[in-house]
């Protein structure tokens, strides 16, 4: 009689950090969709994580998260990255009007003796699309974003990790008495990531 045999999902931490970094550049696409930082018809709709997902076809932008993600799955790869934020300024202005962190929690033990871990590829595809839906309903929690915006990226790493060609040192661009909403989180067994965006919302400032 033979017998049945379950295939087990072993998560290593190259593949980890593809999962992280592939993450990143679709939250990153969704939210600047979903906050009109740039026109609806610069996106295109493609099918990831069970949902349609929007990718932007502005050539500046696919260039920019391509090579971002390329430099995250390095550093990702290595334990060094604690914390990306995608932070959303006014264009005339730059002041900062939103800022979408991303923390990092590595298992140290994977990074320095190269073990794996377990968990189902479905079980990590779900916590994402949580995440990803969250995104997709911002406008029912964020205020209108009625001025031109501009994005950046904030990368936390080590304190010895040498700043990449380019990149460059920068403030934190933090918002004064911020408004916030933790969102889902989820994990590969190697990599954690708790999400949490943080707002500026004049309109609720006590009288």
């Amino acid at each position: 009689m033979a017998s049945k045999t379950v295939a087990k999902d072993i998560i290593t931490l190259r593949g980890s950090a593809a999962i992280v970094s592939e993450f990143f550049g679709y939250a990153a696409n969704s939210i600047l969709y979903n906050r009109g930082v740039y026109p609806e018809e610069s996106f295109v709709k493609v099918k990831k994580y069970g949902l349609p997902m929007l990718l932007t076809q502005d050539e500046g932008v696919k260039s920019f998260i391509a090579n971002l993600n390329s430099q995250l799955s390095e550093w990702l790869e290595a334990g060094q990255l604690q914390r990306i934020v995608l932070v959303i300024m006014s264009k005339a202005t730059n002041e900062v009007l939103e800022r979408w962190n991303f923390t990092i929690e590595t298992d140290s033990e994977v990074v320095e003796k190269g073990v794996s871990r377990e968990k189902s590829d479905k079980e990590i595809m779900r916590e994402i699309q949580a995440i990803m839906r969250q995104i997709a309903s911002s406008i029912t929690y964020l205020p209108c974003l009625d001025e031109a915006c501009v994005f950046d990226v904030l990368a936390y790493t080590d304190k010895d990790v040498a700043v990449p060609f380019a990149w460059i040192e920068s403030d934190p661009k933090l918002i004064a008495n911020p408004q916030m909403v933790k969102l889902h989180s989820f994990d590969t067994k190697i990599h954690k990531i708790d999400t949490l965006v943080s707002y500026k919302n004049d309109d609720w400032d006590e009288q």
